[in-house]
């Protein structure tokens, strides 16, 4: 990682502000970007600067989700930044995507990596310093908050020398952009049993200190299986593998296992709620069958602080395909969303970022982006019940 040194008179000018080290840095940095890296076709109204400030809450106080909170993660917008901007006129490539983003009202951008068309502006990868830089110049000229990536997390433990080099570069690229979070799409272990769950614990308590260090809140993402029941019981199989359950899940045995000061969680709303339909019955250490089901919003709401991040991604039921829901654009399925966000408060803290997985389209190129535009909305007419 760069190793930065204040002089004498960034220190003076950091204590007039009253601002820390790393924001000051991340403040210079962006500014420095933002001369390196002039608009390609000229000077482009800045959205920042020329759109009217969200956040006007017409509904008294009744917004769940204020202005500035809300946001998106690429993923849903793949292939956007993906396509060839000499083979369309459709938004393309991440300076364009943020500028359509930005119209629709989102504030802030989760990154699901840093690759776009080789032919948009800044070439195909992004991932480097002087590739951040650039993007945080674009952010800045729409108004837009990165918030989080799902990118690189370390695969061997205890860490090698490359792995470490490797993530240390990923938070110094977070820093450049602003994110006050890293991430990762993946569960922290794909297995059921305690003791693997023991050493993941000790992976992240380790990589959230080192990220702690740089400034930044490390977070793990889960899909359905990371909420289902832990075995750390009754008798052993074949191989000395406990195969009951105490009753506890996954990820609430994580949050026990790891420090609250260094590591952090995003819950993905939808795939809790895939987990509330397939894991509601355990096999206790007696042998008995015990039914517990799943409170995504109740686990939130009992460690409100872990969860910094959302994924907003609605479904509508279907018993038939084993999961219970199929993915659909942000609140038009039925996940009650407006109970959810009641329930867990602290709408100033948590960051909801819309997702949807299969947004993109091979015969409808501009689904995607239209998608977006309707789960901004509908994240945007989210408000108390009276």
């Amino acid at each position: 990682m760069t190793d930065f040194h204040d002089t004498p008179a960034d220190e003076a000018l950091r204590q007039r502000l009253g601002i820390d080290r790393r924001r000051f840095l991340t403040t210079c940095t962006a500014v420095a970007a933002g001369a390196v890296a002039a608009p390609v076709f000229g000077a482009a109204p800045s959205f920042a600067q020329s759109r009217t400030e969200g956040g006007h809450d017409h509904g008294h106080g009744r917004e769940l989700v204020p202005a500035k909170k809300r946001g998106i993660i690429l993923y849903t917008v793949r292939d956007a930044t993906g396509r060839d901007p000499l083979a369309t006129t459709l938004p393309s490539g991440f300076r364009e995507v943020f500028k359509e983003l930005s119209r629709y009202g989102y504030k802030q951008v989760e990154f699901a990596g840093y690759g776009q068309h080789a032919n948009a502006p800044g070439g195909a990868n992004l991932e480097s310093v002087e590739g951040a830089k650039l993007l945080r110049s674009w952010l800045d000229e729409y108004g837009l908050r990165a918030q989080g990536n799902h990118g690189f997390i370390p695969g061997s433990w205890p860490l090698s020398q490359p792995d470490l080099d490797t993530f240390k570069k990923h938070l110094e690229i977070a820093n450049i952009l602003g994110m006050d979070h890293m991430g990762t799409g993946g569960d922290p272990t794909n297995s059921s049993y305690k003791a693997d769950w023991d050493v993941a614990a000790d992976k992240w308590n380790a990589m959230g200190d080192i990220a702690r260090k740089a400034g930044i809140k490390l977070y793990t993402h889960n899909h359905d299986a990371a909420y289902g029941f832990l075995l750390d019981g009754g008798p052993l199989d074949a191989q000395g593998r406990p195969t009951r359950s105490s009753g506890i899940r996954k990820l609430e045995y994580f949050l026990k296992a790891t420090d609250p000061r260094t590591v952090w969680l995003e819950m993905d709303i939808f795939w809790a709620h895939v987990a509330q339909y397939k894991f509601h019955t355990y096999t206790a250490h007696d042998g008995s069958q015990r039914e517990k089901v799943f409170d995504p919003a109740g686990l939130v709401s009992r460690n409100n602080k872990r969860y910094p991040l959302f994924h907003a991604k609605d479904g509508t039921r279907n018993d038939t395909s084993g999961q219970g829901y199929d993915m659909v654009a942000f609140g038009e399925g039925v996940i009650d969303y407006r109970t959810f966000f009641s329930r867990v408060g602290e709408k100033n803290y948590h960051n909801p970022m819309v997702e949807q997985d299969n947004a993109p389209s091979s015969t409808n190129l501009g689904q995607s982006l239209k998608f977006a535009k309707i789960g901004y909305d509908n994240l945007a007419a989210l408000h108390k019940k009276r």
